[in-house]
């Protein structure tokens, strides 16, 4: 199935979730996502799969849902989260490894209603990547390494997630050139761009390879780190 866009009608219909939200409208309406969301979204993977596969042959592009593709339905059992059944933000994401897919560096996307967010890296540590990034950015020519993408990619315009924590971890100290790198609790590049552009297909899949390829020194240093994940 060729990718030439999302509909015009499928902003609309998320903003529609948000009105009705609720399993037994979303019940009554499941065709329309088929036809305005899945089918559409399982087609960019593909698509965009095969483009991302010149920056990173191995790649994982799977359009099935729990792959590339995330649930329509939330998960309202956990503590504190948004409690309504059904997601008006759709997310896509392309990662790189065998680990989990949030916790291997990863090209992201998601679009809804408000905005279309694209993002490389990964968005928060869990302890065992947390370890392997820390372990990592011990290297002094590491640290520095990494400061200097992060300078290149904020002079590009790109958004940078902020420092997590307020103390330097063991190991660490102010006086260490590139300390700061210790204080994130994720990293990722973040642009966020009009939702509308999902509609042009030609154009959202050059604009989004532009991105990733801007972004590419960021996600290979971060598939690196992943690597050295100690399992349990």
């Amino acid at each position: 199935m060729e990718f030439h866009g999302f509909s015009k009608k499928s902003l609309p219909f998320l903003e529609a979730i948000r009105k009705n939200n609720n399993k037994e409208w979303f019940e009554a309406h499941k065709n329309e996502y088929e036809e305005l969301i899945l089918n559409p979204s399982r087609a960019f993977v593909a698509e965009m799969g095969e483009h991302l596969q010149a920056l990173v042959p191995t790649i994982n592009a799977i359009p099935k849902i729990n792959q590339s593709l995330f649930r329509i339905y939330r998960d309202t059992r956990r503590m504190g989260s948004n409690k309504e059944p059904i997601k008006s933000r759709i997310g896509i994401i392309f990662w790189q490894g065998n680990s989990k897919r949030l916790q291997s560096s990863s090209f992201y996307l998601h679009f809804s209603p408000d905005e279309l967010l694209v993002a490389v890296g990964v968005r928060w540590f869990e302890k065992p990547l947390l370890d392997a990034y820390r372990e990592y950015i011990q290297e002094q020519s590491k640290r520095v390494e990494l400061e200097e993408i992060l300078s290149k990619l904020s002079a590009c315009g790109y958004e940078l997630l902020p420092h997590g924590y307020k103390r330097f971890p063991k190991g660490f100290d102010s006086h260490m050139p590139s300390a700061q790198m210790s204080l994130f609790k994720g990293m990722a590049a973040i642009k966020s761009l009009e939702p509308e552009l999902i509609e042009d297909g030609e154009k959202l899949l050059v604009t989004l390879y532009k991105i990733y390829e801007d972004m590419l020194p960021l996600h290979e240093i971060m598939y690196t780190i992943s690597l050295k994940v100690k399992e349990d």
